[in-house]
């Protein structure tokens, strides 16, 4: 009898790293080519440089087979959609014609051409662009850039591994086009997407894979027996082709359930599964499946979404079961690094003893090579490694930073009344029409107004103490009032201070409470250029004194007009920060709602008459599995309603939430029972309002009519078209305008004009109403 082969020690692995480089030499990069002082021939020599950089990185921790393909300019579901030629038919001729330039029209549009719809990557904070599909696309493979950045690898003496966007999760995220009918489902396209991979699988063979990844997250979600089929073909289909490289189909962000056993009977060559979390239960399914006999299982150990230091002990514990559940067993992080800043080494404003706590992508890798080593040569081999490890965890667990007793105190004594209004909304409204006497169809933004050159360089100059508190205050000043007379002479009916004084909307706040850590370098990207600095939540939280009051007061005595105040809602708080995962998610929230409570009071008893508790992430942080949906909308929204519950029936609360599926959590929205919602809509054509309607939404909302992730200038003729949209689905007194998210990352010239083509726009339809013309 032969006896079977020896498996090869265990490797070491990731399934993607962070774009951005340690200065976000990235963005700079891009924003820089976009503005015409980087050349396109810069742009991409900056790019060559980072994969460098990162590869090296990756290899000096003790990786041994690196990603290539996952580094993408904007997005790498965009990278797919030239990959497969599925680029949208208004979009043909630009990207015929320059590349990179009709690339980034994909991404933002221009003001001819709209840009493909964004929304949310699962239940991150990562936005990629959603393919637009119909009966009539064409695919056609494109591997240029995929086999490229793999000979860049192997050229540099790296084992890399190709990662793509599998082809059902591709289309399972896709949505019809424009012009399509809306019930079109693209995973209908499948037989005809399948060969455009399996000639992309070949070209990479050719280049030199011996692995390519396909991941395919959208398996962890509920799905339907057609949906599953769907992956049985695919990879029936894929694995089953002659020239091919060997196939790692990979799958994140959870349990695979029902899938896991799908994927385990197709020819491929491996699993890469998630172990941490929800995705911790794979490994009971691995082993009811029948496990990976002769194959390939990378074992997702590391946490690759969060920031705290690995259990190593209890990684390796893991690993040896895996260890009899397939041929080869490698480990990685969970999900691909783009989810987590760089490196914790470069953080200099943290406690040493508490940054001992923490493992951004550079510590994760650290923590990948050690349990490799520990799996192939012995937890011998590593027991320095462990008992650190030990340490740093005991450490953690008995700080003081993470309980404080008033804090828990508190939270324990609340009840249900706590979160609730003391009127209902009927009642509440017509006390607010009262005091508020806004015309039909108010006009509003979200809150932030563009954060300019000036604005930065004067954090800067605090920081370095080249101005003192009171001259960066004066400016602070100068820039409100700049903001506010905008407003007032655009016709604006409720106004707000532009923010000036905030980095961000969740760090501004965090760095004011109890509990919780601000990073210098940790950053994360959001979409595209748009990288942001999560906070750490790292013990109980409480809010000492007031944060948003002052400056909110001093724009209210600047103008007669209602100025809103702003606020980031606990969902929010904890979902675009890296949370405690010591304690239930629901208790932390708690805990930022009664810091959250005690502001939205300070805030009404100065006098502020609307209050804004935006809730963009209330759909990103839904769990994938909708058994798990009721737990988490539960705890989700009472924390909303404990932050506001507290105020007058005559203070209007306002929430906002932005680039996520709406439809989903719908009733979650009604249960917030915040007096007005504005939601992004511009580029979902209004989808939202229709979605409200159905489920017969009874307060008021504000669809957004301009999209403000695009730089382009929407017209007159164009708010008021989205405008007539919206009112077949929301009754005019019920109807705000507005656009769909704050005004940050914009610039000055087209923030003048879009606001007041949407004022136009608002005034255009406010007289149809009145006469009963269109």
């Amino acid at each position: 009898m032969t006896p079977k082969p020896a498996p090869e020690a265990p490797r070491a692995t990731v399934y993607g790293y962070p774009r951005q480089g340690q200065n976000r030499e990235l963005k700079k990069a891009v924003e820089g080519y976009w503005k015409g002082r980087v050349t396109a021939d810069e742009l991409r020599e900056t790019a060559a440089g980072l994969r460098r950089s990162n590869w090296r990185q990756l290899a000096e921790a003790g990786i041994h087979e690196v990603p290539t393909g996952d580094f993408s300019y904007y997005d790498h579901v965009l990278d797919t959609t030239v990959m497969v030629g599925a680029v949208p038919e208004r979009h043909r001729a630009p990207a015929d014609d320059d590349a990179l330039d009709g690339y980034f029209a994909m991404a933002r549009g221009t003001q001819e051409t709209a840009p493909l719809e964004m929304t949310k990557w699962f239940d991150t904070n990562y936005h990629y662009l959603v393919p637009e599909l119909g009966p009539g696309t064409d695919f056609s493979a494109d591997s240029r850039k995929q086999v490229a950045e793999l000979k860049e690898a192997l050229a540099l003496g790296h084992s890399g591994r190709p990662v793509l966007v599998g082809p059902v999760t591709y289309l399972l995220l896709a949505k019809p086009a424009p012009d399509v009918d809306p019930d079109f489902e693209p995973l209908t396209l499948l037989d005809r997407l399948l060969p455009v991979y399996a000639e992309v699988l070949a070209d990479l063979r050719a280049a030199g894979a011996e692995w390519v990844q396909l991941d395919e997250p959208a398996l962890v979600q509920d799905r339907t027996p057609a949906e599953l089929n769907a992956a049985a073909r695919a990879y029936r289909e894929l694995g089953g082709a002659a020239d091919r490289p060997k196939l790692l189909v990979a799958s994140y962000f959870g349990r695979l359930g029902e899938a896991l056993s799908v994927l385990a009977k197709a020819p491929v060559d491996g699993l890469a599964l998630d172990f941490t979390g929800s995705g911790a239960a794979n490994l009971d399914d691995l082993a009811s499946a029948g496990g990976l006999p002769g194959r390939r299982l990378v074992a997702g150990v590391v946490d690759g979404r969060n920031v705290w230091i690995n259990d190593l002990q209890k990684s390796l514990g893991v690993l040896g079961t895996l260890l009899g559940l397939a041929g080869q067993v490698d480990v990685a992080a969970s999900c691909s690094l783009l989810h987590v800043p760089l490196d914790a080494g470069a953080e200099r404003d943290i406690d040493p003893q508490v940054a001992r706590w923490l493992a951004f992508a550079r510590q994760k890798t650290a923590e990948i090579a050690v349990l490799a080593r520990g799996l192939g040569q012995g937890a011998g081999a590593v027991a320095a490694e462990l008992a650190a490890n030990r340490a740093d965890l005991a450490s953690r667990a008995a700080s003081a930073l993470t309980s404080d007793p008033a804090v828990r105190a508190r939270t324990a004594a609340v009840t249900d009344a706590d979160s609730r209004r003391s009127q209902p909304y009927t009642e509440r409204s017509a006390a607010q029409r009262e005091r508020l006497r806004l015309p039909l169809l108010p006009t509003t933004t979200i809150g932030s107004f563009p954060q300019t050159g000036e604005l930065r360089a004067a954090r800067a100059e605090l920081r370095a103490g080249r101005i003192d508190v009171a001259g960066y205050e004066e400016r602070i000043r100068d820039e409100i009032r700049e903001v506010l007379a905008f407003q007032e002479k655009a016709g604006l009916d409720v106004l707000v201070h532009g923010e000036p004084e905030r980095n961000d909307m969740v760090q501004y706040f965090a760095e004011q409470l109890t509990g919780c850590l601000a990073t210098q370098h940790g950053w994360v990207q959001s979409y595209g250029t748009r990288y942001v600095r999560p906070p750490v939540l790292a013990g109980d939280i409480s809010r000492p004194a007031p944060m948003t009051v002052r400056w909110t007061t001093y724009a209210g005595s600047q103008t007669s007009k209602p100025v809103k105040g702003m606020l980031t809602g606990p969902v929010t708080m904890l979902a675009w920060s890296f949370v405690r995962d010591d304690q239930p998610l629901g208790e932390t929230a708690r805990q930022v709602a009664l810091a959250l409570r005690d502001e939205v009071g300070d805030l009404e008893a100065a006098g502020v008459s609307v209050i804004q508790v935006d809730e963009p992430a209330l759909r990103e942080t839904l769990p994938l599995r909708a058994a798990d949906h009721a737990a988490y909308l539960a705890w989700a929204t009472e924390s909303f309603r404990l932050t506001t519950g507290g105020v007058r029936p005559d203070t209007q609360i306002h929430t906002h939430m932005c680039y996520a599926e709406f439809g989903d959590i719908v009733q979650a929205i009604d249960d917030l029972d915040a007096d007005v919602i504005s939601l992004e809509a511009a580029r979902s054509h209004m989808q939202v309002s229709g979605e409200l309607a159905a489920h017969g939404y009874p307060r008021e909302a504000g669809p957004g009519v301009w999209d403000i992730h695009s730089p382009r200038v929407p017209s007159v003729a164009e708010a008021a078209a989205l405008l007539r949209k919206g009112l077949e689905a929301i009754p005019a007194e019920r109807l705000w305008v507005n656009p769909d998210c704050g005004l940050k990352t914009r610039g000055w010239p087209e923030t003048r004009a879009s606001l007041e083509n949407l004022v136009a726009a608002a005034r255009e339809i406010r007289a149809e109403l009145t006469t009963g013309t269109s």
